[in-house]
């Protein structure tokens, strides 16, 4: 109790009374001397604590403290527990735990249980899953919190651990984090120790954390995690409908395309592409609450990467599983919803749509060559080396076979090419290389605690507005510290 009052008081010290105690002289029958006696070397004084009343003084104090520091903790939960918003871009909610962990130098604590009921916040606001908002909200939060404690928090800390917690944060939920975080202090993120926070007024002060928050670093960490995989999975629910429309063209419209008048080709290609338009509204709906969010730009990148990665998977596999898409008309359908997609990552900005236009290279290939004319004179060299130099030579001989013409009649490669790919794939399966044509999904998650780290070089809590449960209360007086 001691220990966790020290860290709160206002001058970092245990605010207790002396104990009184009482003097009692050692007499012949009790030990103790009388008459004099007391300059003899072999007696001495002895002074007795009163039990009772230094427990009385101690405790009364103590007590006082502990209620004062658990009323503050529970006015903190309950404002957390609401959506605070954003100040200057950045999360309120965030900004203000990471404050008052601070003031009351909660990291420093061997034992308390303010982490656990912040962690239990949070995970309370993630059980509505398929709200995309909240979940951008807390991503946004968790992602600059765990930002905050990882240019705060000293990596040295882990040393403290002992054995037996050491297995046991390895093995629990959240312990595979901890390992990666522990294994590489001096790249933690620590070398941009010159960033300015507090709203200013403070250096970055760095803390030897104790082990619970070290445990909440970690936990913090799976959130993220699991919160970054929420909305990402989230996405690919909803556009995985739609990406069956946009494989393949109907047949209806397609004969509309080819036989048709122009009036009535425009209304086709219309509705060929409203497939491709409601995938882009998705997109960009998704990229709408990233940014109403305030979520870190380096996060929104990783989320359309693997986002267009998924597409282009769907799309290709599908193209090389069904011979009815490996047509020329189909080819065109497929260009034309590409362009669709190509447009939105420039109009997104490369800010945080990064290089997700990359990851679409094998369907993209696939149907340049579906398109492409003249294709039986095209050699081996110029469709791997040019024209499909992304895919595998398994890939390239099945849409070289499965490929047919429904609008000019043209043919496929040459049968010399054919048959030089066959030779090759043999080759390869001679050397044991995968015969497999199909793409795989990757559903990991692509960053690390040091990747946030470094992509937000320079960060500053601002100064914020207490909430209103909080704006009074002499506890927090600290939040109305102003920048000059």
């Amino acid at each position: 109790m001691r220990q966790q009052a020290l860290p709160i008081s206002p001058k970092g010290k245990v605010l207790s009374a002396r104990p009184k105690t009482t003097i009692i002289q050692r007499t012949p029958e009790n030990g103790n001397v009388q008459n004099g006696e007391i300059g003899k070397p072999s007696d001495s004084i002895v002074a007795v604590p009163n039990s009772r009343e230094a427990t009385e003084a101690e405790e009364k104090p103590q007590k006082s403290l502990n209620e004062k520091q658990q009323e503050n903790q529970d006015l903190l939960i309950k404002c957390i527990s609401q959506d605070l918003g954003f100040s200057g871009g950045k999360p309120v909610s965030a900004c203000l735990i990471y404050k008052c962990l601070l003031q009351w130098r909660s990291f420093e604590v061997e034992r308390t249980n303010i982490f656990d009921r912040i962690i239990q916040t949070v995970g309370s606001a993630l059980e509505v899953q398929d709200n995309n908002d909240v979940l951008a909200y807390w991503l946004s939060n968790s992602s600059t919190l765990l930002l905050l404690l990882q240019r705060t928090l000293k990596a040295t800390g882990a040393a403290n651990l002992t054995p037996q917690r050491r297995r046991s944060a390895s093995t629990s939920l959240f312990g595979r984090m901890s390992q990666g975080l522990r294994a590489s202090p001096q790249s933690a993120g620590f070398s941009f120790l010159n960033s300015r926070i507090l709203g200013g007024q403070d250096e970055l002060r760095r803390v030897e954390a104790k082990y619970p928050a070290l445990l909440f670093k970690q936990q913090l960490t799976a959130f993220l995690e699991k919160i970054y995989g929420m909305i990402r999975d989230n996405l690919k629910k909803e556009i995985s409908p739609l990406l069956g429309f946009c494989i393949q063209a109907t047949r209806t419209s397609r004969a509309s395309l080819v036989k048709g008048r122009a009036q009535a080709n425009a209304a086709a290609q219309q509705a060929l592409i409203a497939h491709w338009q409601s995938v882009v509204k998705c997109i960009d709906n998704y990229l709408k609450i990233m940014r109403a969010n305030h979520v870190p730009p380096f996060l929104v990148c990783k989320l359309f990467t693997q986002i267009f990665s998924f597409i282009n998977v769907q799309l290709f596999n599908s193209l090389l599983l069904r011979r009815e898409c490996c047509s020329f008309s189909n080819g065109e359908y497929l260009k034309a919803g590409l362009a669709e997609l190509e447009q939105w990552c420039h109009d997104a900005t490369e800010e945080f749509v990064g290089l997700a236009w990359d990851e679409m290279k094998h369907i993209r290939q696939a149907v340049g060559f579906l398109v492409i004319h003249q294709k039986p004179k095209k050699t081996l060299k110029e469709i791997t080396n040019d024209l499909c130099p992304v895919l595998s030579i398994q890939q390239s001989y099945r849409i070289s076979t499965m490929y047919w013409d429904d609008k000019y009649g043209t043919h496929s490669v040459s049968t010399d090419v054919i048959s030089s790919m066959r030779i090759m794939m043999t080759e390869d399966s001679n050397n044991a290389v995968s015969s497999s044509f199909l793409l795989d999904d990757d559903s990991s998650i692509p960053f690390t605690v040091d990747d946030i780290s470094k992509s937000m070089k320079h960060i500053e809590v601002p100064d914020i507005d207490p909430p209103p449960l909080i704006r009074e209360n002499s506890g927090f007086t600290f939040l109305l510290q102003r920048s000059e």
